[in-house]
């Protein structure tokens, strides 16, 4: 064993053990680098709210220019229809749907809650919330109905836009488990309103861990991609939870965004994010588009999977050569940086093991023939991943304080939750796991989405098939209830998931060639 550990030391001391050690090195530091730069953008705008309270403004969390609230400002404001897709009932809904109707929102505003049919839970929980505030807001229930050429997401979000109000402006399609500010709505209108080239407004949750590794890990997989939504305006990325886009631009399929969506479309923001793209389209997110995102209390390490295989599988899906080029591109590097950002920290513990049994063994670094190479490796190693951890930490402050000036009176945010070991933790198994589940996603081209199989042929959804007995009785990251009875949750260890999930790839289709 010793043998082992020191020649596997001096190996990895090797020009190329040097280089993928220098190389994670950078990784680390580049990302500590991108949340810093995030983490500006973010402060900036903390700096503006607190500037505009100073200056006699008690409202800056809705608008930075108390004019804005005269009467006659407010009166002139767009129709706004908000669509929200929903599956299900779970701990944080009824939290995020009051957060979300009790908007402060001055122009006409109506909410569309779009579920698949009466029987899903969530369908009962929303017609007793609606009855409570039935006389304050503009509000509906939609029954979709079943897809049969898309996802059931981006069905339920056509359906709702057809029955938007025929004066609606502006669509926010918001998902379920956004909680939003009470000034939001305000602030990505008055964006839309003041720069008519918007194609699409989007932002970004703040995952609220729930103590789980499952939750620390999806934190910590949505971390690096907040960069991309800290923009400050423009940006190429976008957030299917939260997309305000023109009305019009569906009454009239403006550049095919309906027909892309609902003739084999999987992901909504992937689909948008593409048409945006090829026909050099805005897309933009604005500094205060950050929302808080609880998790679930009992989020377990197997839905973290589920939810980590739906993130990959996304690339799967496309829409034009080019697309596919992107999400090849966008594969390759992802698994590639995924697994050069862990291979350090293993050839880490090689180092400091080798150089551990020395000093037990009392022997020296020259009668073992080992280099002091190692040992400076993993220090430097360390040295990154604290800077990536504080940056990281920092960037999490700045956004808890922000959304917490965004909403005054909703109990504040604390960075009091957030265990930062498990936090490193789950940047090594997200990222080693990323590779395995892209791999999965690309020769399987078949996912369970809330209970509901879909299979991809050619990037688009042409096999749907639905079953309460196969699929999971609840959501990955929200946990809520997907069936009218509560599902008994899964007790089975990730190991022995992985196991089903592998032989269920492995079994042959009927409908194989």
């Amino acid at each position: 064993m010793d043998a082992f550990l020191f020649s596997a030391s001096r190996a990895f001391c090797s020009p190329l053990g040097l280089f993928i050690q220098i190389q994670g090195f950078c990784i680390c530091l580049l990302l500590a680098l991108g949340w810093a730069l995030a983490s500006y953008v973010r402060s900036k705008e903390i700096r503006r709210l607190k500037e505009s309270t100073k200056s006699g403004n008690e409202f800056a969390f809705l608008c930075y220019d108390i004019n804005d609230l005269e009467h006659s400002n407010q009166v002139n404001l767009p129709r706004v229809s908000v669509v929200m897709p929903l599956k299900g009932f779970g701990e944080h809904n009824l939290h995020n749907w009051r957060s979300q109707i009790t908007s402060l929102y001055g122009g006409p505003l109506e909410f569309l809650f779009v579920v698949e049919s009466t029987e899903d839970p969530a369908y009962h929980a929303v017609t007793r919330l609606l009855k409570e505030f039935e006389d304050h807001v503009e509000a509906k229930i939609v029954v979709a109905g079943l897809s049969t050429t898309c996802s059931q997401k981006i069905h339920n979000q056509l359906v709702g836009v057809e029955k938007m109000h025929k004066d609606t402006k502006y669509v926010l399609f918001l998902d379920d488990d956004v909680r939003l500010h009470p000034g939001s709505i305000g602030a990505l209108t008055a964006e839309m309103e003041k720069n008519p080239d918007i194609f699409i407004q989007t932002g970004y949750p703040l995952d609220l861990p729930s103590g789980s590794l499952g939750s620390y890990c999806i934190y910590e997989y949505h971390m690096p991609c907040s960069m991309g939504f800290a923009t400050g305006g423009k940006t190429f990325f976008l957030w299917g939870g939260c997309m305000m886009m023109h009305a019009d631009d569906f009454r009239t399929d403006r550049h095919g965004v309906v027909s892309g969506l609902r003739d084999g479309g999987y992901s909504d923001d992937m689909t948008l994010a593409a048409i945006a793209g090829a026909h050099k389209r805005l897309i933009t997110s604005p500094p205060v588009a950050v929302f808080p995102h609880p998790l679930a209390s009992d989020l377990s390490f197997g839905r973290y999977w589920n939810y980590l295989r739906k993130q990959t599988f996304v690339l799967e899906s496309y829409t034009t050569r080019v697309n596919w080029i992107m999400n090849r591109a966008l594969f390759s590097t992802h698994c590639y940086l995924s697994w050069g950002f862990v291979a350090p920290y293993v050839m880490s513990g090689i180092h400091v093991t080798a150089a551990l049994r020395l000093y037990f063994k009392g022997y020296s670094f020259g009668a073992a023939a080992l280099p002091c190479t190692g040992l400076l490796l993993a220090g430097s190693l360390a040295t990154c991943t604290v800077i990536e951890l504080l940056s990281m930490w920092n960037l999490t402050r700045i956004e808890v304080q922000l959304c917490n000036l965004l909403s005054p009176e909703a109990p504040p945010l604390s960075l009091a939750s957030y265990n930062w070991c498990l936090v490193f933790i789950a940047m090594l198994v997200d990222n080693f796991l990323y590779p395995i589940s892209a791999m999965r996603s690309h020769f399987s081209q078949s996912i369970n989405w809330s209970g509901i199989r879909y299979h991809l042929k050619d990037g688009k959804i042409n096999k749907i098939e639905r079953s309460k007995e196969k699929g999971p009785k609840f959501t990955d990251l929200g946990g809520k209830h997907l069936y009218g009875k509560k599902g008994a949750p899964n007790n089975g260890s990730f190991l022995r998931y992985l196991s089903r999930s592998f032989v269920h790839w492995r079994q042959p289709k009927k409908y194989d060639v």
